[in-house]
């Protein structure tokens, strides 16, 4: 089984989603946290767009309670570069994360990340970065899953997770701190309904401290605790559990979790199997090899007109690729995308522009080759892509066509250049698998490639 990592907080997401990875088949083997530095004057709640701070002085009770060793940094930089993609700040508080992971990779040789996040972009665009840096796999199972049914899940799992801090309008500290997942539910469902509350507190609502799940070998039980008033709004009071004393327990038994317990099985297919699923007979293929000279390569290069909305197709980018004069497969790429950027350039655009890629290869045996030169050539937002294998005449390594869009004018006083990019990198019941530099899916207005 490979080995993961878990970037661990104590709230319920944390636990469920690694409920979810053992299921799948993965193999927990460390713990990972960050706490606020000693310096900072905040020794309970850090104002943190990425990390939950709350309860932190407890956490080192669930590497008992997991049994599995604990990795702990500081949180010393804060929240710098905030907007919607991230490159790499050292002052930004993802940097802390980085380090930590990257400790924790070297010490146990772990492959991904288990991410808790169930709707926060700004959390898993973070979160991706750093693992892509690290080359890790983040595992993000709750990522966009319905909240309503999430939440019932967890507490159907024997997730016992109680209410740590709370920070919207409904919920008081006098009621609600301390109450267990089970008895805020009808509750968060009421709150849902009338003012639009998100029931698993994704908009910040409220966190969670997991006392039990069956995962873990020991139980904490809370001796005593104290309320800490952070804002005394009238309307949204915002307060939180301080833990004065907790001691663990044995449980009588384990539970193992074997099966997934999500609406969607994090071993099956995604879509349900339909009759056009049923093994069909299948026609022969019959492949006719193309003579070395049978098409020109040389000359079917060519860019259709920009049309009204923007779009622009390039067609023919050929990668020549022979040995016998010196050249390797990485300089035939780089040439072959050089001399897309030219033409582009030419027609007053740049590789940002395009949207959609179909890549015809010769041989995915260059796949790996290909794919180093291809993902320096596009920035976070790379376009979607259709990759495959075809008969190629010798010589030619693989051929690109692309569509590029981009408005040259102002309509209704907006630049209507912006697209929607889905690059969802982790593994996930909601965005299919991303295993190369592209993007699943671009949205530009009411189109979707």
């Amino acid at each position: 089984l490979p080995l993961f990592s878990f970037s661990y907080s104590g709230g319920k997401d944390s636990c469920y989603n690694m409920m979810q990875c053992v299921a799948a088949g993965h193999q927990i083997v460390a713990l990972a946290n960050l706490r606020p530095a000693e310096n900072t004057g905040q020794n309970d709640e850090l104002d943190s767009y990425m990390y939950q701070t709350v309860g932190h002085h407890a956490i080192d009770l669930y590497a008992d309670a997991l049994d599995l060793p604990l990795y702990r940094g500081f949180i010393k930089g804060s929240s710098v570069n905030t907007g919607r993609l991230y490159t790499t700040c050292q002052e930004d508080e993802v940097e802390d994360l980085y380090h930590l992971l990257k400790l924790v990779k070297d010490k146990e040789e772990v492959e991904g990340v288990s991410v808790g996040a169930i709707l926060s972009d700004y959390q898993r665009v973070r979160v991706e970065d750093v693992c892509r840096r690290l080359n890790l796999q983040p595992l993000a199972y709750l990522w966009r899953r319905n909240q309503e049914t999430l939440l019932k899940e967890m507490i159907s799992s024997n997730i016992q997770a109680i209410i740590i801090k709370v920070a919207s309008f409904g919920l008081d500290p006098d009621k609600h701190l301390g109450k267990a997942l089970d008895q805020m539910e009808p509750h968060l469902l009421e709150l849902y309904e009338k003012y639009g509350v998100h029931v698993c507190g994704e908009g910040g609502e409220y966190e969670t401290f997991t006392l039990d799940c069956p995962l873990f070998k020991k139980k904490i039980v809370v001796d005593s605790a104290e309320v800490v008033m952070h804002s005394d709004d009238a309307f949204a009071p915002v307060a939180y559990l301080h833990f004065l004393k907790l001691h663990l327990e044995k449980k009588a038994s384990a539970s193992m979790v074997n099966d997934c317990t999500c609406e969607v099985s994090c071993k099956d297919d995604i879509f349900p199997a339909s009759e056009e699923d049923e093994p069909q007979e299948n026609t022969a293929v019959v492949w006719k090899s193309l003579k070395h000279n049978s098409w020109d390569f040389t000359k079917i290069f060519g860019s259709s007109g920009r049309s009204q909305n923007g779009y622009q197709w390039f067609s023919g980018i050929t990668a020549h690729f022979l040995p016998s004069k010196g050249k390797n497969a990485q300089e035939a790429a780089r040439e072959a995308f050089s001399s897309l950027q030219a033409n582009m350039t030419s027609k007053g655009l740049k590789l940002k522009d395009i949207i959609l890629v179909h890549l015809y290869m010769k041989s995915m045996k260059d796949f790996e080759v290909i794919n180093s030169v291809y993902v320096t050539e596009f920035d976070l937002c790379p376009p979607a892509r259709v990759c495959v294998e075809t008969l190629l005449p010798d010589g030619v390594l693989f051929l690109i066509d692309c569509l590029a869009h981009k408005y040259d004018v102002a309509m209704d006083d907006v630049l209507h250049d912006e697209k929607l990019v889905m690059h969802v990198q982790s593994i996930s019941h909601w965005a299919p698998a991303s295993i190369g530099p592209y993007s699943q899916s671009i949205k530009v207005r009411n189109l979707s490639y």
